[in-house]
């Protein structure tokens, strides 16, 4: 059920909220959160179409921000909100609200989203594109537990990942790191199963993935060795070479779907290693509303090493043309090193828990 609103206010959006429910025969609320996706007309519908696939796991309450450009100085200066509230079928397994934004309200738009926001629930803010420096204190972030970024659509994703560094707070998160989810598990899981020291590790991937590089900064701060950045042509990460006494483990995915686990005296594994599109990722992050420690440890140490090593995006000093290494050096001791047994997605150790 669709209901459009022209010109309209929060108070006259949550009446026909209710009223569409009733029309539906479900009066009750059974949202669990709150999903705040804040974005532009280009990236709306597909936003929202990760929001609606999410819901079947997530069901939530999903406010879309769309901060609409007005053309003339007139226009700016008169302000107007315009809803669409979608409920049932069209809406997933919650319920959408999409509000356009026009004139002065654009700069007050914690002013709109409160009013909407399901009480005694928690509330998660998706930049899709064009995420503020610093998500904590952006006026819609400062509403919510968590706030969901991605530097994979910016411009200079090195850059960001930086920034994101120097302004970070507890509860920010990137679907950048989100999608390295299964290769942690993974590299974890293969660690678990030896008893080696490792040497030193190889990350490859895409110039300028934010993916490869959150990997390469995890492992170096985990593992305290020395971590190589080699360049491919992708898709994404494509392997993970560690160098243990024991011989190298080696995790390659060549296709961007299936990879191969070799593990020096076993046989070749094939395991599942797909690329997720949003909606498996947006699901994945609202399944956990407390601060990400492990995101927020490897995020610090790589801006060091960023700033020493190349400033952002460009390469790095002496590196070779097309397809040269980068290479990062080894790690200073870092205060945040868990235990040795720590859980398999979270963090490996130098040495692998014996069984």
């Amino acid at each position: 059920m669709k209901t459009d609103l022209t010109d309209t206010t929060a108070s006259k959006i949550n009446k026909a909220l209710v009223k569409a429910r009733r029309a539906i025969g479900t009066p009750a609320v059974g949202m669990v959160l709150t999903l705040v996706i804040v974005t532009d007309e280009e990236n709306a519908y597909d936003a929202l179409k990760a929001a609606g696939d999410a819901s079947r796991e997530h069901p939530s309450r999903t406010l879309v921000v769309i901060k609409r450009v007005s053309r003339s100085p007139r226009d700016r200066t008169q302000s107007r909100l315009d809803a669409e509230v979608r409920v049932g079928a069209d809406a997933g397994t919650g319920e959408t609200v999409v509000l356009r934004l026009h004139g002065e309200v654009v700069d007050h738009a914690q002013s709109v989203v409160l009013p909407l926001l399901l009480p005694d629930a928690p509330v998660v803010v998706w930049w899709p594109v064009n995420a503020p420096l610093d998500p904590a204190n952006d006026p819609l972030g400062a509403l919510a537990q968590r706030r969901v970024t991605d530097t994979y659509a910016c411009e200079q994703p090195v850059k960001e990942l930086a920034a994101r560094a120097d302004a970070y707070t507890p509860g920010d998160t990137d679907l950048s790191w989100t999608r390295i989810t299964p290769w942690r598990s993974m590299l974890a899981a293969a660690l678990d199963q030896v008893a080696c020291q490792v040497q030193g590790v190889e990350v490859e991937g895409e110039e300028f993935n934010p993916s490869c590089e959150l990997l390469a900064m995890w492992l170096a701060d985990r593992l305290d060795v020395p971590v190589r950045r080699t360049r491919s042509a992708g898709p994404g990460l494509t392997a993970v070479r560690m160098d243990t006494d024991c011989g190298p483990i080696v995790l390659d995915r060549a296709d961007g779907s299936l990879a191969t686990l070799a593990i020096q005296g076993q046989p070749k594994r094939a395991v599942a290693l797909k690329r997720r599109d949003t909606a498996e990722l947006i699901a994945e992050e609202l399944r956990r509303l407390d601060p990400d420690d492990t995101y927020a440890s490897a995020l610090r140490y790589g801006v060091e090493r960023l700033k020493q090593e190349n400033g952002g995006d460009a390469p790095a000093k002496g590196e070779g043309q097309g397809g040269g290494r980068e290479a990062v050096p080894a790690p200073v001791e870092s205060a945040a090193k868990g235990p040795a047994a720590e859980a398999t997605a979270e963090a490996p150790v130098k040495r692998a828990a014996a069984k």
